[in-house]
């Protein structure tokens, strides 16, 4: 995409994108620093910020956590197939899963699989357990197929 492009993405100007990347990077940055960054004064700055929150551009701040330094060292992500019949069912699904504590993230997904599921867990017996608890035994499930993470890199949205 364009820098022209994404001047136009929610009516946002150079200094909004600014300020988005430099709290993608480090969200814990204070707003002195946050203005003095992007040249504007600190009473600028924080109702810049509030008006990106209030319009649903920025819609949250997080800790990234390594998986692993919690005892969470496997990594999976698990394409779900869902019965042609079950098509009404893709949002019960879609919260059934969200509400695993070992589901990262889910995907719903446009192509030959329904959903992606990424889960962090102890290890492959925790996989195995997630399965058979809650994809093999739901009749919604056609298909399943379990993929490893061997490596991950998480740059952050694309701004």
């Amino acid at each position: 995409m364009t820098s022209k492009n994404m001047q136009q993405i929610g009516n946002l100007d150079e200094v909004d994108h600014e300020l988005v990347r430099l709290l993608i990077e480090n969200a814990r940055i204070t707003n002195a620093d946050l203005a003095a960054a992007v040249g504007i004064a600190q009473s600028t700055c924080i109702t810049r910020v509030r008006s990106l929150v209030a319009r649903g551009i920025i819609n949250g701040f997080s800790a990234n956590v390594e998986p692993g330094a919690l005892g969470l060292a496997t990594q999976v992500l698990i394409s779900v197939t869902l019965r042609a019949g079950a098509r009404a069912h893709l949002s019960d699904f879609m919260t059934a899963m969200q509400n695993q504590p070992e589901v990262v993230q889910v995907f719903f997904l446009g192509g030959s699989e329904d959903f992606m599921v990424h889960l962090a867990v102890k290890d492959s017996d925790q996989v195995r357990e997630f399965v058979l608890e809650n994809l093999s035994s739901n009749a919604t499930v056609a298909s399943t197929r379990t993929n490893m993470v061997f490596e991950h890199f998480h740059k952050g949205p694309l701004v």
